[in-house]
């Protein structure tokens, strides 16, 4: 009798002991990882880098490495390298890329460039297509920037068309380059198409052109369908940038996935990700999924 309760107690402590366990274990919340922030790595050996990022914790990424010419990611085809990714855990996501310049090249041109890249990228998979900056041309004048959205508007209609979104990423520029008393970057998001075009937000960049994220996400709800997760260096390490703040505003912005990119280490390159990512992880205003 003895031996049965002790058996009993045993039995339900160690089911207690399980439920807090379950209960405590940290949940892999889905960020993805912009891959330009181990190029250095990457270039040295890409196998072992996306090894690193998958056991930092992130649960896809976005791509920096598009060769037009060649048609190619990282020196593969667009299916090698999303089985590469996928046998590792890793969806792929989005992709940077960047197109000729519409103020000089011929419409033409530019759009048979566009065609390719989109027929390239079908076979990655992607979902997201983003253009990561503007030639100079854009920040010259009200009608080279007019120039962009035209282009962007069209470029977006062919991505629908193809089953991808296209978005425009910004940095610092876009936030202090004036026309006519408009911000560029109010000018695009005013003269863009949104069922054509969306915005990354970097809440990085925009901070330092002088315009917090919160502000841009809640004056144009359901432009930001992808942020740009980044601080000075490690996310949250510099203190300069409320992330709570600007994650609050997620439902509002339209946001769907939020990517880590980092340009600047203080640990080593996968130290450093792993950083970024277990403090995003560990943040209880991050939710699990905002794609669902």
């Amino acid at each position: 009798m003895v031996r049965r309760i002790l058996t009993t107690i045993i039995m339900a402590t160690a089911s207690v002991f399980s439920m807090v366990s379950c209960a405590t274990e940290p949940v892999q919340k889905e960020i993805g990882l912009q891959l330009y922030s181990i190029r250095d790595q990457i270039n040295e050996d890409l196998d072992t880098s996306l090894d690193a990022v998958a056991q930092a914790g992130y649960t896809f990424v976005e791509m920096a490495g598009y060769n037009a010419q060649e048609g190619t990611f990282y020196g593969m085809s667009g299916e090698a390298f999303k089985e590469l990714c996928n046998a590792k855990g890793l969806d792929v996501i989005s992709s940077h890329i960047n197109g000729p310049d519409p103020n000089v090249t011929p419409w033409e041109e530019c759009m048979a460039w566009w065609d390719k890249a989109i027929a390239d990228h079908l076979s990655t998979g992607v979902l997201y297509i983003v253009q990561p900056s503007m030639w100079k041309s854009a920040y010259e004048s009200l009608e080279g920037l007019s120039g962009y959205c035209e282009l962007f508007n069209a470029v977006g209609e062919k991505c629908n068309n193809a089953g991808i979104r296209f978005g425009y990423h910004n940095h610092a520029h876009e936030f202090t380059t004036v026309f006519d008393d408009v911000v560029l970057y109010d000018y695009m998001l005013q003269n863009t198409d949104p069922q054509k075009v969306f915005f990354q937000i970097d809440v990085f960049w925009s901070q330092v052109g002088g315009a917090p994220a919160v502000e841009y996400l809640e004056k144009y709800p359901g432009r930001f369908e992808l942020w740009h997760v980044k601080d000075d260096k490690e996310i949250g390490a510099s203190g300069k940038i409320d992330f709570q703040a600007i994650y609050e505003k997620a439902e509002i912005s339209g946001l769907k996935y939020a990517i880590v990119e980092q340009e600047a280490f203080d640990l080593e390159p996968f130290e450093s990700i792993k950083a970024s990512y277990d403090y995003l992880n560990n943040a209880p205003y991050v939710k699990e999924s905002y794609s669902e």
